[in-house]
């Protein structure tokens, strides 16, 4: 299901991923992929190697060669079968997944990183995929999002300052569940080259950014549920409650195993998750029409009819 890149099989022994286009070196996965093996984390497909060139007189990273997952199945298929099913057992595990990716990321030396990002960027940046969401939002749901937008700024509002003492790490930046393989052995994540539909987003972010994207695929899922496998509305939301709160425990609890609970900032999840659906708002938009009734159906239950005021 990769959107932006293109990937090849090999014997069923390795995958090799083409970037599309080529990018600039220096790059960050390469760096990414070597400090987790280094920190003990093999929840994801085992690096092998990378192949870089010369394009237009400057270093490229062409591709990205990892080992085979046998039997894997992105979220976007295994996750709306959990969902279908109202199963939730599998966020326990995804939880600790994540908790586990953080605490590798957050041992990556910040002198290999950008400057961390500032209170008032982030809060820029999310004001503005409203505003852009709204622009590019038409008919019917546009006039049911304007509605709204006044209830969305107020949760936005928390990403300004960024409370003292909360951490910022080296984060995925594109963490939802389509990212996430369920495979023979259990599961792996995969795709470190960030958010490819954000242009220059920050890579030391709060680890409370990837999180929240990963919930709000956890609801996007329900919706895909309701659409494509005639789940009942109420049944899908219902689900999605119990695996993100499932989700969340099994994350808090990994990070308190560790002494590390305070890399997550729950303070900010909330306004990161409107951020986000503005930002699929966006996707939409621009690449894929059709995907629309996720972010919005996500959005409707977020903010029901009787509290628009």
């Amino acid at each position: 299901m990769d959107q932006t890149n293109y990937s090849v099989v090999v014997d069923e022994r390795v995958v090799v991923k083409w970037l599309t286009p080529p990018a600039p070196l220096p790059h960050p996965t390469p760096e990414i992929l070597a400090h987790l093996v280094e920190a003990g984390f093999n929840d994801t497909a085992p690096p092998y190697a990378a192949l870089t060139g010369v394009v237009d007189g400057r270093e490229h990273l062409l591709a990205l060669v990892t080992g085979y997952l046998p039997e894997a199945r992105d979220g976007w298929e295994w996750c709306v079968d959990e969902a279908e099913h109202g199963r939730t057992g599998f966020a326990t595990e995804l939880g600790r997944l994540a908790a586990g990716l953080h605490l590798a990321l957050c041992t990556l030396p910040a002198s290999t990183l950008p400057g961390p990002v500032k209170g008032e960027d982030l809060a820029v940046r999310a004001e503005s995929a409203l505003t852009e969401a709204l622009d590019l939002t038409d008919g019917a749901d546009g006039a049911w999002l304007a509605a709204r937008a006044g209830a969305m700024r107020r949760e936005l509002a928390a990403l300004e300052p960024v409370p003292a003492g909360s951490p910022l790490i080296r984060i995925h930046g594109d963490l939802h569940v389509g990212q996430i393989l369920r495979w023979r052995d259990g599961y792996a994540v995969i795709d470190f080259d960030g958010n490819p539909t954000v242009a220059d987003a920050a890579t030391y972010q709060p680890a409370a950014r990837d999180v929240a994207q990963l919930t709000t695929s956890l609801d996007h899922v329900a919706q895909v549920a309701i659409k494509r496998r005639s789940t009942p509305p109420a049944r899908a939301a219902a689900w999605a409650e119990r695996a993100r709160a499932t989700l969340l425990t099994a994350y808090r609890r990994r990070l308190a195993e560790e002494g590390r609970a305070d890399l997550l900032d729950e303070s900010l999840i909330r306004p990161f998750e409107v951020e986000q659906e503005c930002r699929e708002l966006i996707y939409a938009a621009r690449h894929l029409p059709r995907w629309r009734y996720a972010p919005m159906g996500v959005l409707r239950t977020w903010y029901p009819e009787e509290n628009t005021a």
